[in-house]
């Protein structure tokens, strides 16, 4: 007796349905439900591919359920891959459709967009008085039509400077999102003038959650995670992670270690390894943190570290000795790190001031590591930095979150950076971004201004883990004559390593270097299971203003020539 078989092709157009009978070799054996959910879902999945929709038939009724819909419903085994094809933990990202402004005040206030379920939206903003409050609230009017399925919704994000909340919507027809009074003046002049922000989750309900379910693990210190992670960054960044043959540490010669050299690490599980995969995600950077070595008066090897963990569980600057350091990272990182070893070029090395660098390196001992400052080396540009669906709007919402949920938080990440760019003090970010229109300016050029290297925050100078290293080689020399030119918290990782300090020889490295891999790598990788990979490593010349106004976008992440 045969079966049927549903093939679902992935093609550039929408999913495809292929039917066709099939004779098993063996029983295939399926539960009650799997059954009973085979039998009810696969006459409405020929229905929906059969069934014309009103796009392509003049007055005819949309399909009840659309394949998309229903998979979830499917037997595990058919529907999850599918799935995991479909959506991605971007989907997660909501997309910026637009602004509702005030009905009153425009004559063109209506704002018409296409959403994931509902074709054709449209909203407007309705000021009123219901509270009898100085200000007054709102109403939010949102108008849905011509949903393309009868079992699909849309999820929207809904902001402004002074609160974000969400609703979902299945129904076609006219909807309400009372504001019952404003947060005073500051929060009635800016919808006033900007109106109301919406987001849209792309991905739909099951999308959405489909993404978490992508997400989780990223943060996961287990081997699911770590697989999610190597899938995540193959996904969005076309990284290889080719696995290297054993073994996977290499047994160093320390003798060959000198001052400067630059420490790569990739961290690929756990808390860390989640963060790194999106920071890599959205600076093209290959690696997700960066180490430096020093060796003092008596020849012995340290490291210095933006980004040491001590004690209390927080995230400080250290100059570690390398034994300390590197038992470490064998034996108690739970993080997996795969690990590169940089060797600077002979002719840098001798620029290479050691006295200026340990002064250097004394005088950050201890800091907080530099929070203040981490996305603006990131964000050079007004369109150029965001992978869709990321953009300006959405991270002004993401930092409204935060500041409403971690004040104090939020002011430690950006609130202080923010304020240095607009020349004020003590602003919180509604007032920040109230302020910004107020100078006829926006907040994604805001986010553009280069940080300044020698900027004070309320804990002092702000290094991440690599504007640590690069302030200590401005100090060390190795961007004379144009150092004066150079804001080294520009800079992201990739940025680092793509600087042409390293060395070019591969006879010049340690024999030990790449030891037993059947790949000569460039650098010397000395921990990890995978191939590091560094694109750019090494290759290009410091100049005045380096990496102020660089574009970054995946897949290719290309930089404009002297940007």
């Amino acid at each position: 007796m045969g079966i049927w078989i549903l093939i679902l092709k992935r093609q550039r157009s929408p999913i495809h349905l292929v039917w066709r009978t099939n004779k098993p070799t063996k029983p295939i054996m399926a539960s009650s439900s799997s059954l009973l959910f085979e039998s009810i879902l696969t006459p409405l999945l020929l229905l929906t591919t059969f069934f014309p929709s009103s796009s392509s038939l003049a007055g005819a009724v949309n399909p009840p359920f659309h394949p998309r819909d229903v998979l979830p419903l499917l037997p595990r085994q058919l529907s999850w891959p599918i799935l995991n094809s479909l959506h991605s933990a971007v989907d997660l990202l909501p997309t910026f459709v637009g602004a509702a402004s005030v009905s009153a005040l425009s004559s063109n206030h209506t704002l018409d967009w296409k959403g994931a379920c509902f074709y054709e939206n449209s909203a407007w903003v309705e000021f009123h008085n219901k509270s009898g409050s100085e200000f007054g609230g709102g109403t939010l009017h949102i108008k849905m039509s011509k949903a393309h399925s009868w079992t699909c919704m849309d999820i929207y994000v809904f902001a402004t400077p002074y609160r974000v909340t969400w609703d979902y919507y299945f129904l076609a027809r006219e909807h309400t999102l009372e504001f019952e009074a404003w947060e005073g003046k500051a929060e009635f002049e800016y919808v006033k003038q900007k109106g109301v922000s919406i987001f849209l989750m792309q991905a739909g309900m099951l999308g959405t959650l489909q993404a978490l379910w992508e997400v989780f693990p990223l943060f996961t210190n287990t081997g699911w995670g770590e697989n999610s992670n190597l899938a995540f960054l193959k996904k969005h960044m076309g990284a290889t992670f080719e696995q290297r043959p054993q073994p996977w540490v290499t047994n160093i010669t320390v003798d060959d270690i000198h001052s400067g050299d630059f420490l790569a690490i990739s961290k690929i599980r756990g808390r860390w390894g989640g963060f790194e995969s999106l920071e890599k995600w959205v600076t093209g950077s290959y690696a997700g943190h960066t180490a430096v070595c020093l060796r003092d008066s008596e020849g012995k090897l340290w490291v210095g570290e933006s980004g040491h963990e001590n004690e209390e569980g927080e995230d400080i600057i250290a100059v570690l000795p390398w034994d300390e350091w590197w038992d470490f990272e064998l034996n108690k990182d739970d993080s997996n790190p795969q690990i590169a070893l940089l060797p600077l070029h002979p002719d840098i090395r001798a620029k290479f001031n050691e006295t200026a660098a340990w002064e250097y390196a004394r005088s950050m001992d201890g800091k907080p590591y530099g929070y203040h400052n981490m996305i603006f080396s990131w964000i050079d540009t007004i369109e150029g930095n965001y992978p869709p669906p990321l953009d300006a709007h959405l991270v002004a919402s993401v930092m409204t979150v935060w500041n409403q949920m971690q004040p104090a938080y939020a002011a430690n990440l950006w609130n202080e950076a923010l304020n240095k760019r607009l020349g004020t003090q003590g602003l919180d970010l509604p007032n920040i971004l109230v302020e910004t229109e107020k100078r006829g300016s926006s907040f994604d050029e805001l986010l553009t201004i280069p940080e300044q290297d020698d900027w004070l925050y309320s804990d002092g100078k702000s290094t991440s883990c690599v504007a640590f290293i690069l302030e200590m080689y401005k100090e060390a020399g190795l961007f004379d004559p144009i150092s004066s030119s150079i804001e080294v918290t520009e800079f992201t990782i990739k940025d680092a390593y793509i600087l042409k300090f390293f060395e070019d020889d591969p006879n010049r490295l340690p024999k030990w270097c790449n030891d037993g891999d059947t790949v000569k790598l460039p650098f010397c990788q000395i921990r990890g299971k995978y191939r590091m990979e560094l694109p750019g490593y090494n290759t290009v010349e410091p100049y005045p203003h380096m990496n102020e106004r660089c574009p970054s976008l995946p897949p290719k992440y290309s930089r404009s020539l002297n940007c």
